[in-house]
């Protein structure tokens, strides 16, 4: 009987071996085929030029226009998709074309800052593309002044 019972044993033991045998092939195949695949021809790839990085807002007036316009160029040889735009915080909103930018074409990416903000800013919008240039970092700086405070209105005397 305890033959029986070891024979058993042997045979599941001898069983999952060649299960995780198995499993490990197919694991390294899958490993080996992605790392197969066919590099990339860089000069084929769209690429993105902006004119500026960086725009320097100097002194606003409170509630003033904060829009700044950002151009860029498609310098590379595929149309350019622009996936996201995103800013570093909610004060600041880009927008962006949403159509590809074929090779050659400019275009242009507006950020709005909330100039009802007062005070010091230094904000970054991150572009995110298929150019080989991939992920672009754009700044905008500046300062916001306090509301003028308007003086207040003398009564009239009587008379």
């Amino acid at each position: 009987m305890n033959f029986v019972i070891e024979k058993r044993k042997s045979l599941k033991s001898s069983k999952m071996k060649k299960l995780m045998l198995t499993l490990s092939a197919v694991v390294a195949f899958a490993f080996a085929s992605l790392a197969q695949t066919a590099p990339v021809d860089s000069s084929k790839m769209a690429e993105i030029t902006f004119d500026k990085l960086v725009s320097d807002y100097g002194k606003l007036a409170y509630a003033a226009d904060g829009t700044t316009k950002f151009v860029f160029k498609n310098t590379g040889k595929s149309p350019l998709i622009l996936s996201n735009v995103q800013a570093s915080c909610g004060c600041t909103v880009p927008e962006w074309p949403k159509e590809p930018v074929e090779p050659g074409a400019s275009k242009v990416i507006n950020v709005t800052y909330n100039t009802r903000r007062v005070g010091m800013f230094d904000k970054t919008i991150t572009v995110y593309s298929n150019a080989k240039n991939g992920v672009v970092t754009l700044k905008i700086h500046g300062e916001v002044e306090p509301e003028a405070v308007q003086p207040a209105a003398q009564p009239t005397p009587a008379k």
